[in-house]
């Protein structure tokens, strides 16, 4: 299934309300990492608080200040969890959501009817991979209010890691067709790229960079997106174009520090990635960064340097499930690699069964092959691919699951379409998928 191109009715209207939609998926593993999508806002609309304040930072002190006045009204609460929700795209501050939860809380025991506290819940329920609790979300504030975009986000993105793609791409379609913009040309994109159509996920984000847009954050995060596509698709030179211009919108923004660590890499300038890595994760310490900067460690050989951020993205895992995230996919892709494969095993069945998603197929799919059994891991990888995915780690996984299990020609296939766009996709894993196919010949 490909996912209904934008019409040319779409395309015409979406720089005219491009400016008109905020919205954040995770940058580094668009569906599948901390998806954080913020309820649709009104650019420059007047709020609670009087005209749009210049950061999320600025409206959530002018809120919290009109709520201690003892003058607010539901909306201000409402207003005050989306502002935390972009404060922590902005920034990665993870004490922003549980307060978000509490102001989106507040707002539906004074107004029961509020559709955009219950998006927000959905929103919420997004970040901690509840995806199945996201949707109930998300369709209960469209019921509310048939007529408002804000809950299609969340219902998109939940349906993908769900698995349900089909249902998925008719929602989002109508996203589309409703309203064109960041929101639906960033999902657009990861759905397009989820079906091995890269050059497709590329027009759609260089259409919403084209658009503009009214905070140097959203532009950012959109060239970031761009990046990372491009660098999937193999350019590397766009790619690191792309992740400039993020970092002259917003100086010192993590994401795009984080992605020319791989440009970076993929020229061979290890050390250089590895500082870039540094900045990101001290900026911004989130478990994708710590993960990557482990293994480009790993890749330079300084083992010493890597297993401190390995530990340390185990240590942000048990939080995040203390917290009450569902990271099962995450734990089981990284157990596998760096851990316990009997844990990776445990991980990747209970993905599964929470999520059944492409990503959830690949995590069980490479736990049963690094736990000696790749037969069944083989059969695993196989569903991951079943959309036409084009992912280097998909594949590679897959080619390594079928040497395991003596499935030599198909292999050697999958071995070299991981490496056939982008031979450097990983510091790490990249020469493994070589030398596996080296040794096939």
């Amino acid at each position: 299934m490909t996912l209904p191109r934008p019409n040319g009715r779409a395309l015409a209207a979406a720089a005219l309300v491009f400016a008109a939609i905020v919205a954040a998926l995770t940058l580094l593993d668009r569906g599948a990492g901390h998806v954080s999508v913020g309820p649709g806002r009104d650019a420059g609309g007047v709020g609670a608080i009087g005209p749009r304040a210049t950061s999320a930072q600025d409206r959530v002190r002018a809120l919290e200040a009109t709520i201690a006045s003892g003058r607010a009204t539901p909306r201000a609460y409402t207003e005050l969890g989306d502002s935390l929700v972009q404060l922590n795209r902005d920034t990665g501050n993870g004490s922003a959501l549980p307060r978000a939860e509490r102001a989106y809380r507040t707002a539906l025991a004074r107004d029961p009817r509020d559709a955009r506290a219950v998006t927000g819940l959905g929103t919420l329920a997004a970040n901690k991979h509840q995806f199945a609790r996201a949707l109930h979300y998300g369709r209960e504030a469209r019921r509310m209010n048939p007529a408002a975009l804000a809950p299609y986000p969340v219902m998109v993105d939940a349906l993908i890691e769900l698995g349900r793609y089909d249902e998925a791409g008719r929602t989002l379609q109508r996203m589309i067709d409703l309203k064109p913009g960041l929101a639906s040309y960033a999902r657009a994109s990861y759905y397009r790229e989820l079906h091995g159509d890269l050059n497709g996920a590329a027009d759609a984000l260089r259409l919403a960079v084209s658009s503009g847009g009214t905070a140097p954050e959203n532009v950012a995060y959109v060239q970031s997106l761009l990046g990372h596509v491009e660098f999937a698709r193999g350019d590397v030179r766009a790619a690191e174009e792309a992740f400039r211009s993020a970092m002259e919108a917003v100086p010192s923004y993590a994401p795009a520090a984080e992605g020319l660590s791989r440009t970076e890499s993929a020229r061979g300038r290890l050390g250089s990635a590895i500082e870039l890595l540094r900045d990101a994760y001290d900026e911004r310490p989130i478990v994708e960064y710590a993960i990557a900067l482990g293994e480009a460690e790993l890749a330079a050989g300084r083992p010493e340097d890597a297993e401190v951020h390995l530990a340390e993205a185990r240590a942000i895992h048990d939080r995040e499930e203390r917290a009450g995230m569902d990271v099962a996919v995450e734990r089981a892709v990284f157990e596998a690699d760096h851990g316990s494969p009997a844990a990776a095993l445990a991980f990747g069945r209970r993905a599964w069964k929470t999520t059944p998603s492409v990503r959830a197929a690949d995590a069980l799919g490479w736990a049963l092959t690094r736990s000696g059994r790749p037969a069944e891991g083989l059969v695993w990888a196989r569903r991951a691919l079943k959309l036409g995915s084009r992912e280097p780690r998909f594949l590679y996984h897959a080619g390594l699951a079928a040497k395991g299990a003596g499935r030599n020609g198909e292999a050697r296939l999958l071995l070299r379409r991981s490496l056939a766009l982008n031979p450097r996709f990983s510091p790490l894993h990249a020469p493994r998928a070589r030398a596996a196919l080296d040794a096939l010949r």
